[in-house]
C-alpha cells in the first residue's frame, strides 16, 4: 500500500477504492481536488462573464456540467502525463517518491493507458461544445504537451501552466459566441488576469519543493524569486485582480462587480499572502489550497451581471 503524499486529503472517497484502483486514482490526483479546481474556475468565470449582457442561458447547466468533467478527467491526463515524464526526476524528491510511478505501483505501460482512457473522457466532454469552442480547446494540447518540459528549460514554468490552466477562460467564452474565430475582448482579459493568477498560486505551491528542486536542478519562479518571493508574488495576484477588473469594465458590469472583485483582493488574497511562512511546507500548501475560494469568489463575482440580466424581465413585470 502506497502511503499518502502530505497534500493529499487525509479522508476521501478514493480510500474505499479497491486496492488494485488507489494507484490510478493517486495518478489522477483525485485525492487532491484542488488541481482541477484551478483548472475549472476559469472554465467557469469565461462563460460567466461572456454572458454579461445577454444573460445566462438553458445551455450554460450544460456547459458548466461538462467543464466540470472535462476539467477532472484533463487535470488527471496531464498529471498522469507529467508523472511519465518526471518518474526519474520524481524518486529523487521527497515528496514525489512515492508516487505510482517511481514507487512501483503502476507499469509505465498501464499508465500510457489509463492516459488514453482519460482523454478518452475529455473527449466526451468536449463534444458538448459548439465547434469554435471545441478548436479553441484543442488548441491547448501542444502547450499541455510542453509544459512538463518546461521546469528544465526555463526559469518560468509557471508561466507556462498558466498559459496551459487559464485556457478554460478563452474555451468559456468561444461557447457564448457564434462569430467563429472571433472571442469577446473580455474573454481575453479574463484570460490575462488568470494567467497572473496561476503564476502567483503556483509560486507559492513551488516554495515546498525549493530545496529539492535546487539540489536536482529544477527550475521555477520561487527559485528565481528567491527572498523576494513574497513581493513579485504579490505583484501577480494585482496583475490578476486588475485583469479580472478589465474583463467585467468591457463585459459592461455594474458597480457590485467591481465591489466584489475587490472585496476578495483586501479580504482573502491579502491574508492568504500573509500567512506564508516560506519556512513552513504546511503554511505554503494551505495558502495555495485557499486559492479554489478565491476563484469560485471570482467566479460569484462574474456571474453576478448575467444573473440581473436573467432577472431583469422579471423583475420588471412585478415592477408594472
Amino acid at each position: 500500500m502506497i502511503a499518502k503524499p502530505a497534500d493529499a486529503l487525509t479522508q476521501h472517497w478514493t480510500d474505499r477504492l479497491p486496492a488494485a484502483w488507489k494507484p490510478y486514482a493517486q495518478l489522477s490526483r483525485l485525492d487532491r481536488p484542488i488541481g482541477w479546481q484551478l483548472l475549472l474556475l476559469p472554465c467557469w468565470m469565461g462563460l460567466a462573464v461572456a454572458r454579461t449582457w445577454g444573460g445566462l442561458q438553458p445551455i450554460d447547466v450544460t456547459y458548466a456540467a461538462a467543464f466540470l468533467l472535462g476539467a477532472i478527467a484533463m487535470r488527471g491526463a496531464g498529471c498522469t502525463y507529467n508523472d511519465i515524464l518526471d518518474r526519474d526526476i520524481d524518486a529523487k524528491v521527497e515528496r514525489t517518491r512515492r508516487r505510482p510511478l517511481p514507487s512501483g505501483a503502476v507499469s509505465l505501460k498501464a499508465a500510457w493507458a489509463w492516459l488514453l482512457a482519460q482523454c478518452l473522457i475529455g473527449l466526451a466532454a468536449l463534444l458538448v461544445f459548439p465547434r469554435f469552442a471545441q478548436v479553441v480547446a484543442i488548441g491547448a494540447l501542444p502547450l499541455v504537451a510542453l509544459y512538463p518540459l518546461m521546469k528544465r528549460i526555463t526559469w518560468w514554468p509557471q508561466a507556462w501552466l498558466g498559459i496551459v490552466f487559464s485556457w478554460g477562460a478563452l474555451v468559456g467564452g468561444a461557447a457564448t459566441t457564434s462569430n467563429f474565430w472571433s472571442l469577446p475582448l473580455e474573454s481575453l482579459a479574463l484570460y490575462a488576469g488568470c494567467i497572473a493568477w496561476t503564476i502567483g498560486y503556483d509560486t507559492i505551491y513551488a516554495l515546498q519543493d525549493r530545496e529539492d528542486d535546487a539540489l536536482i536542478g529544477v527550475k521555477s519562479t520561487a527559485r528565481l524569486f528567491g527572498k523576494r518571493w513574497r513581493l513579485f508574488t504579490s505583484l501577480f495576484y494585482v496583475l490578476a485582480l486588475s485583469g479580472w477588473m478589465s474583463a467585467a469594465v468591457l463585459a459592461g458590469a455594474s458597480w457590485p462587480t467591481f465591489l466584489f472583485i475587490g472585496a476578495v483582493g483586501v479580504l482573502m488574497i491579502r491574508p492568504m499572502l500573509r500567512s506564508i511562512d516560506d519556512r513552513n511546507a504546511m503554511s505554503a500548501l494551505a495558502a495555495f489550497k485557499m486559492n479554489a475560494w478565491i476563484g469560485l469568489a471570482i467566479v460569484a463575482a462574474m456571474a453576478l451581471m448575467p444573473l440581473a440580466e436573467l432577472l431583469r424581465p422579471e423583475l420588471g413585470a412585478h415592477g408594472g
